[in-house]
């Protein structure tokens, strides 16, 4: 799983602590794609109506995306 959080990292898609309102994940995609974090969660707000699986690409992202300042093998936990 450490590979797969860190080639995210790489690809600078990482859940920023700042501008979250869930898990990140919008607001981390809107910093990768350099746009206002709004327009991401209403492309989302849209797809949620359209057949599919949003819900699923949203958890998939949630699990796969490290917060900002992850660490490879270092768990942090409260």
């Amino acid at each position: 799983m450490d590979e797969i959080r860190s080639a995210f990292a790489r690809a600078g898609l990482v859940r920023p602590y700042a501008g979250r309102l869930l898990a990140g994940v919008c607001a981390g995609v809107a910093v990768r794609a350099g746009v206002p974090a709004w327009i991401v969660r209403l492309v989302l707000v849209l797809l949620l109506v359209l057949p599919g699986s949003p819900f699923l690409i949203y958890a998939v992202l949630w699990f796969c995306m490290p917060s900002q300042g992850w660490v490879p093998g270092v768990r942090t936990t409260p």
